[in-house]
């Protein structure tokens, strides 16, 4: 057993330890510790017990790549299985924000993504998940204040991993980041919100819309053909409603496709009224994929505001490190 992957709860359970001990292991556990012979406040019986029977495991840095026009890094961690998955730190003015995967690969199917090519390959631990924040932090040497989970995979299909992920991600007694800094993003499934707006965790919601209609949205994202646009906003405007939380849509500008002014004013009626934010994002080139970049990103911005839509370009940050997600895992898989 992977003890990273418990909650003081299950520690206290599993070992039938009174709340201060089941604490106590805890705390060991979120500082990073791995060696049980160095929790001292523990019973030497106990420690044998556990380092018998039991481990802590955290994710492990592999590679990493610095660019050279920004202060981005980008990671590939590697798992216990010899997966690897991938991570980006990004320096803002208010601080240092990670992007963080939560699958091994994704089943969503999108067809602008590299992180789709060759599917699911299974689920990350809630270990794994936090643990990327815990191995670059100690990597980088720098306090991590805003988390994104917007990597490799599609969280709302990896749902109870998720949610003990962010509750150990938030722990006083771990990273003690605030629910109020963390953004998770989906493509959109439909159940998986509703359940997220009902756990009492004022995390903001981020939707891969990507199109103002059913036509163009269910081309590019096989998801979508489970739930209309218009049903998928009005879910996420309940989300803001319950939460009091601005949701962002995530709209990726493809040459020909979605970039039209037509598309900018039909985007602009969905979302009228809605406590939201669209981030206008350049589309990244990914290999065997003929998508261009739209050209047209700032009269896309003009026509949303002149709707009352508060709408922005997303900074650009990696670009020579290829720090989309999905890129550099794919290329170093293909080079064995």
């Amino acid at each position: 057993m992977n003890l990273a992957d418990l909650t003081v709860n299950e520690i206290k359970t599993e070992f039938s330890l009174p709340d201060y001990k089941a604490k106590q292991l805890y705390k060991w556990i979120r500082r990073g510790e791995t060696d049980f012979a160095v929790m001292t406040d523990l019973s030497l019986d106990f420690r044998n017990e556990l380092s018998e029977k039991h481990e802590v495991v955290w994710p492990q840095i592999y590679m990493k790549f610095a660019s050279k026009l920004d202060e981005t890094h980008k990671y590939l961690v590697k798992l216990e299985d010899d997966n690897i998955i991938e991570t980006v730190l990004m320096k803002y003015e208010h601080g240092y924000s990670i992007c963080i995967s939560s699958q091994v690969g994704c089943r969503m199917g999108c067809a602008f993504c590299a992180s789709t090519i060759g599917g699911l390959i299974r689920n990350l631990t809630p270990s794994e998940i936090e643990g990327q924040i815990r191995a670059v932090s100690k990597d980088s040497n720098v306090r991590i204040s805003n988390v994104v989970i917007m990597g490799i995979g599609e969280p709302l299909d990896n749902y109870d991993n998720i949610i003990k992920a962010l509750k150990a991600i938030n722990n006083p007694d771990g990273l003690n980041i605030g629910y109020r800094h963390i953004t998770l993003s989906t493509c959109g499934l439909a159940e998986g919100i509703k359940k997220l707006m009902n756990e009492n965790i004022p995390i903001t919601l981020a939707l891969s819309l990507h199109a103002p209609n059913d036509e163009i949205r269910k081309a590019i994202m096989p998801a979508a053909k489970a739930v209309s646009v218009k049903e998928i906003i009005s879910l996420c405007a309940e989300y803001a409603e319950k939460t009091g939380r601005r949701v962002t849509f995530e709209y990726a500008l493809i040459s020909g496709v979605n970039d039209s002014a037509g598309c900018a004013l039909q985007l602009g009626e969905l979302l009228k009224g809605i406590l939201c934010h669209v981030n206008l994002i350049d589309v990244n080139p990914v290999e065997g994929k003929n998508f261009k970049r739209g050209n047209k990103k700032y009269e896309f911005v003009k026509l949303l505001e002149e709707h009352g839509i508060n709408a922005t370009v997303r900074r650009e940050l990696g670009k020579d490190i290829s720090a989309s997600c999905g890129q550099l895992r794919k290329s170093v898989a293909e080079e064995g």
